[in-house]
C-alpha cells in the first residue's frame, strides 16, 4: 500500500514537472494565453484524478499530452455545439452599431454642401458624389484640371471649417 502511495505522489511531482510542456503544447491548440491556461488545467485534473490509470513502463508526458489532445478534440466539439445566448441571438453576425451619429452627420453635410459657393458646389458634386473623374470635369465646365484640383480643394476646406473637422487642414 505504501508503495502505491509513494507511486502517485511521484508521479504528482513528475506531473509538475511537465507543467511547462503541457502550457507550450496548449498554445498549439489555444491561441489565447487564457484558454491555454485552462486546458492546461482541465488536463491536470483529468490526469490527476486517473492517475491509477496510468501504467508503469510507459511515458508519462505522451500520457499527459494524449489527454490535453482528447481534452481539446471534445471541447471543440461540444463548443460547436453550444450556443452564448439565446437561439435567436445566435443568428446574428452580431451587434448592430447605432447610427443615428451617422444620420445627423449627413444631414450635416449636407447643408453644408448646400451653403457653399456655385463653382465650388457643381465641381464638388459632380467629381466627388457623381464620381467623374477631374478631366471630365474640366471638358464639362470649361476649365483646366487644376483649376477643377483647387474648387474641390477650397470645397474640401470650406466642408470641414462648417463642419468643424480639423484634420482636412
Amino acid at each position: 500500500m505504501k508503495t502505491a502511495e509513494s507511486n502517485c505522489a511521484q508521479l504528482e511531482q513528475e506531473l509538475v514537472a511537465l507543467i511547462p510542456a503541457l502550457r507550450s503544447f496548449a498554445r498549439a491548440f489555444q491561441r489565447n494565453p487564457g484558454d491555454a491556461d485552462d486546458l492546461v488545467q482541465e488536463t491536470l485534473l483529468r490526469a490527476l484524478s486517473h492517475i491509477d490509470r496510468f501504467q508503469q513502463g510507459t511515458r508519462l508526458k505522451s500520457w499527459v499530452f494524449t489527454i490535453m489532445r482528447n481534452t481539446f478534440c471534445t471541447q471543440y466539439r461540444v463548443g460547436k455545439r453550444e450556443f452564448v445566448g439565446s437561439e435567436e441571438t445566435a443568428a446574428l453576425d452580431g451587434s448592430v452599431p447605432a447610427d443615428q451619429e451617422w444620420h445627423m452627420r449627413g444631414r450635416e453635410l449636407e447643408a453644408a454642401c448646400a451653403a457653399l459657393a456655385e463653382p465650388y458646389r457643381s465641381v464638388f458634386e459632380y467629381v466627388l458624389i457623381e464620381g467623374h473623374s477631374y478631366e471630365d470635369a474640366a471638358s464639362h465646365f470649361h476649365c483646366a484640371t487644376g483649376t477643377i484640383k483647387s474648387r474641390i480643394n477650397r470645397a474640401r476646406l470650406k466642408l470641414s471649417d462648417r463642419l468643424g473637422e480639423e484634420a482636412a487642414r
